[in-house]
């Protein structure tokens, strides 16, 4: 399987919520940086760490969070970035906004990501501290 095939399986499995997917396709050990200032930002380390990220976002959204969109799958080396658009619901607060997914993938396993917003700030007070 190619490294832009894992990142689209990613991809699918994030949006359909296939956790047996997810966990196939992600090193027990990765390491996710996640932007910004906010109660979710900061640098997690194994499934569990970023699991638990994951479920307080689904928690604080109501599950309304999700990856909209995803397009543009481009690889370099052990490197796929992909454009996407994420949204979420909180109370009357809406987030909707574009990114980018940057994931590195070594032995057909994605081992770290790193998350960029296109607007950070909004991210931020979106999710609160």
């Amino acid at each position: 399987m190619s490294q832009i095939d894992i990142a689209k399986n990613y991809i699918r499995a994030a949006q359909s919520g296939d956790q047996a997917l997810l966990a196939s396709l992600i090193s027990p050990d990765v390491v996710w940086h996640q932007p910004g200032k906010n109660r979710f930002s900061g640098t997690h380390r194994g499934m569990p760490a970023v699991g638990a990220m994951l479920g307080g976002m689904m928690e604080v959204s109501g599950g309304t969070f999700t990856i909209s969109r995803a397009d543009h799958f481009m690889e370099n080396a052990d490197w796929v970035a992909i454009n996407i658009e994420f949204k979420a619901k909180r109370g009357g607060a809406e987030l909707e906004q574009a990114g980018v997914d940057l994931l590195r993938i070594e032995n057909g396993r994605i081992v770290e990501v790193r998350l960029f917003s296109s607007d950070q700030a909004l991210e931020d007070a979106f999710w609160g501290t």
